[in-house]
């Protein structure tokens, strides 16, 4: 077993808990893993979440828009205030696991079998945290969360179409509303040039974060069950094979970005495109990569000493694995809520929350 413990040069067969190994030596090995798994998963969810606070709320702020003021020989110019604020809060909340059993399955367990249960909790980890984020992502209506130090704080959606005026897009002087909310008008199996999702979502972004000469840095995720349909589109450029040898007369993307899935190619809208199976069937969800990640990680002030990430929670120094508890304590909220655009392909009006996200 050379994925967690190999370097304490165990094999998989040895007991765990025996005095060969130690249950000390083994602490640490799986503490350097965790850590390890912690740095992997906030580097993969990176384009989604933007930084990490210990507040419960604060002010989201961005300059206003309108013009200057004419003023007269004697005259003053009236105050102004920028209007471009919403007011955003964060979860806060406590997952984990625990990894327990009597003496007799304890005395008998292997090294193979502890990395075995250990392996599984990390995996546990990563799905919370993905499912998390895309629930944060598709849920287009507020939640109210009751939090030990604010009370009852309204976890925001994206731009959802509510009250809240955003700043100007592009082309105008005046603040308004936005809903990144849609729905295509149009069944999944419908993408055509005629249906073409991609001229849809693209400005909604760039009308925010500006049109950039060459196509802009968007990524758009979707299920496999959009790839035939969009490969089909006569503006996608599909992305080198790396067993295939491109002809000299064949346009390819270049500079691919590190995002989750699979990249298939690029869009002439100004997007990339990646199939990544998370994303629910009849769903698109699109972010700038260029502009600061919608979402925002919420963890324990550093001062608790409650740590940040998975952590092996250890009640025996001696024999830590004896009742061993993993604990994640994160929550998620929108930030910016201009940076994303969910897409349902679908011809009931209006948008729909996934089941799985509702």
């Amino acid at each position: 077993m050379s994925g967690i413990f190999g370097h304490l040069n165990a094999s998989d067969s040895e007991r765990a808990f025996s005095a060969t190994v130690g249950q000390q030596l083994l602490f640490e090995a799986a503490t350097a893993y965790i850590n390890r798994a912690n740095a992997e998963l906030a580097m993969a969810t990176s384009i989604f979440i933007s930084r990490t606070v210990d507040a419960f709320k604060f002010r989201y702020l961005l300059p206003g828009g309108g013009y200057l003021q004419t003023r007269g020989n004697d005259g003053r110019y009236g105050a102004v205030k920028a209007v471009g604020s919403w007011d955003v809060a964060f979860p806060l909340d406590d997952y984990g696991a625990m990894i327990v059993g009597n003496d007799v399955d304890m005395a008998y367990m292997t090294v193979g079998e502890l990395d075995r249960h250990i392996s599984t909790v990390v995996t546990q980890n990563v799905n919370t945290v993905r499912h998390q984020m895309l629930r944060r992502l598709f849920k287009s209506t507020t939640d109210t969360y009751v939090d030990r130090v604010g009370g009852s704080i309204t976890i925001q959606p994206l731009a959802n179409g509510d009250s809240v005026t955003f700043p100007p897009v592009i082309g105008s002087a005046t603040e308004a509303t936005e809903n990144h909310y849609l729905e295509s008008g149009y069944a999944e199996t419908g993408i055509s040039d005629t249906n073409d999702p991609y001229e849809t979502v693209v400005p909604e972004l760039e009308e925010h974060f500006g049109q950039v000469v060459g196509g802009s840095n968007i990524i758009s995720f979707i299920n496999d069950t959009a790839r035939a349909e969009t490969q089909a589109l006569t503006d996608f450029f599909e992305v080198n094979d790396n067993f295939i040898r491109t002809g000299a007369n064949t346009d390819v993307p270049i500079n691919l970005p590190s995002v989750p899935g699979r990249i298939i190619g690029r869009h002439k809208a100004g997007t990339w495109i990646s199939v990544w199976n998370f994303i629910p069937a009849n769903y698109l969800v699109a972010v700038h990569l260029e502009a600061d990640p919608p979402l925002i990680r919420r963890i324990d002030p550093a001062d608790t000493g409650l740590g940040d990430g998975l952590q092996l929670v250890a009640t025996d120094e001696e024999f830590p694995f004896q009742e061993s508890v993993w604990r994640h304590r994160f929550g998620l909220g929108t930030g910016d809520r201009l940076n994303g655009v969910v897409l349902e392909f679908g011809t009931g009006g209006t948008y729909s929350i996934p089941a799985a996200y509702a």
